[in-house]
């Protein structure tokens, strides 16, 4: 009977560790793929804002309001430029954490 626990805590304990032939945790898969996903999207946000002139935003029919300076589609470019960088940076974190070579 002792036998047959310890070969179920093995057999749990190589489940739960979840590495495949490689080595390397599906997890990290996984982050590498939303990592990428967050870096092409912010190097379109980011090329998607004006400069000092016009930009590629003023496409969208982005005018300045008078009254802000600024347009809504600009304020939710820079929401989700600053989203995809925050996210960019957090998959950055975890895959440093996650992530151990063999």
């Amino acid at each position: 009977m002792a036998a047959t626990s310890t070969v179920a805590a093995t057999a749990a304990a190589a489940a739960s560790t979840a590495v495949t032939s490689s080595g390397v945790s599906p997890l990290v898969y996984i982050l590498v793929a939303i990592h990428l996903m967050l870096a092409v999207g912010l190097i379109v946000f980011v090329l998607l804002h004006s400069g000092k002139g016009t930009g590629l935003s003023s496409m969208f029919g982005g005018m300045s309001s008078a009254a802000t300076g600024t347009s809504i589609i600009e304020k939710n470019l820079d929401r989700i430029t600053i989203g995809l960088a925050v996210g960019w940076a957090l998959t950055s974190l975890l895959l440093m954490m996650v992530y151990r070579p063999v």
